[in-house]
């Protein structure tokens, strides 16, 4: 073992007593619609946002395998919790796979200091794939920042948000442009206005940017046509949240049936917990969590591989990126499907008391529903058709719009 990895053990001792009391909020938090911003300061205060910093930068230097290993537990005790943070932990895998040292030293320090960083990535509208509506731009000696950006998840929980502009001067598609601005900073206006109905607590509404000042220095760039580790990043951030929901369906289904004593006169059991049917469908249930998790940790090995050849200092293959960003993508197929299956299977166990809306056990299908929804699957289990059938090289930086 490396002597900068952190053991695995003593991360998980660190966090999992906070991970119980999110959990053992977790339904009567979305029962309210109440945002977890108690659940998201006690994470920073642990320094969970400052997992994958490096040490030598302040941070715990946790390597990508620990790193989702630790997100399926805490998907495990809220679901909502790992997605609102997966634009401020793609933001430091950005720094570190994407961003010249010089330029993320500073980011990184604040990352290990506790900051938190949001996003504003995604516009709603009729916009035109790949151009951008927001711009950053010169004035009187000054960069600008004018704009509305929907899906901004996480930012009603960030210190920062990281925010995707065309600027002024570039070849639209040539780069991606980040300008990262407080979120308190004037001219950013955040809205809780996401009214899906699964992950109602990701703080996933509205960003709007009124000519907010950007210092040259908060303006980052990355070629945009180039192979890359951050779209299987931030995939598994899904996959992970979905392999979290599955525990939570077997804890929940487990919990459900052994303080059950009601059975059917046509049913198998003296007790529900003896009944054969019922024995089946929590063993199914457990499967389905086993598969998730081993998906999510095939990918976390393969970004665990990329990582440490760039903290090597050596080389990425670009077969290395093309091969993750594939697994990912098998991941997120095998997933979703296995996942929402198991959700709606966790209601079979029982009988009308399992609707009682204090127990929210409707929660899980709603949220990885939406997970699914997010990047839509179908998409991505044709991209594997392509790639097997004619060996297509993946798509890296996809958007969303009209067509041109």
């Amino acid at each position: 073992m490396s002597s900068n990895r952190p053991d695995a053990d003593a991360l998980a001792q660190r966090f999992r007593p906070i991970f119980q009391q999110i959990a053992e909020a977790a339904p009567q938090r979305e029962h309210e619609r109440r945002l977890a911003h108690d659940a998201i300061d006690a994470l920073r205060q642990a320094g969970f946002g400052a997992l994958r910093v490096p040490r030598a930068h302040g941070g715990l230097g946790a390597t990508p395998e620990q790193l989702f290993d630790l997100l399926i537990e805490l998907a495990e005790a809220d679901s909502n919790l790992p997605q609102a943070l997966r634009a401020h932990f793609g933001f430091v895998e950005r720094l570190q796979a994407e961003i010249d040292a010089e330029r993320r030293v500073p980011w990184l320090r604040r990352v290990a200091d506790g900051a938190l960083f949001g996003n504003a990535t995604t516009e709603a509208g009729e916009g035109t794939v790949g151009r951008l509506q927001t711009r950053l731009f010169r004035e009187n000696g000054r960069w600008l920042l004018e704009g509305e950006k929907f899906y901004s998840t996480g930012t009603l929980y960030a210190d920062w948000v990281s925010v995707t502009a065309q600027r002024e001067g570039n070849e639209p598609g040539a780069y991606r442009t980040l300008a990262v601005v407080r979120t308190d900073a004037a001219g950013v206006e955040r809205l809780d206005d996401w009214r899906g109905f699964g992950q109602r607590l990701t703080a996933s509404g509205t960003t709007r940017l009124h000519r907010v000042e950007v210092p040259e220095e908060n303006i980052l760039e990355f070629p945009a046509r180039e192979a890359t580790s951050l779209p299987a990043v931030f995939q598994l951030f899904h996959v992970a949240t979905l392999a979290g929901i599955a525990r939570a369906i077997v804890r929940d289904a487990t919990a459900f049936v052994q303080g059950r004593k009601r059975v059917f006169s046509h049913g198998s059991g003296t007790a529900p917990r003896e009944d054969p049917l019922v024995q089946q469908v929590v063993g199914q249930l457990e499967a389905t969590a086993y598969l998730a998790r081993l998906a999510v940790q095939d990918v976390a090995r393969a970004l665990g591989d990329i990582d440490r050849l760039r903290q090597a200092g050596q080389p990425v293959p670009e077969a290395a990126l093309v091969d993750v960003e594939l697994r990912a993508t098998k991941a997120q197929v095998v997933t979703t499907d296995a996942v929402l299956q198991a959700a709606t299977r966790l209601f079979d166990v029982g009988g009308a008391t399992a609707l009682q809306e204090d127990r929210r056990l409707d929660r899980h299908w709603r949220n990885a529903r939406t997970l699914a929804s997010h990047n839509p699957v179908i998409y991505k289990a044709r991209v594997l058709g392509d790639d097997t059938l004619n060996a297509s090289r993946p798509t890296f930086y996809w958007a969303v719009g009209t067509a041109a």
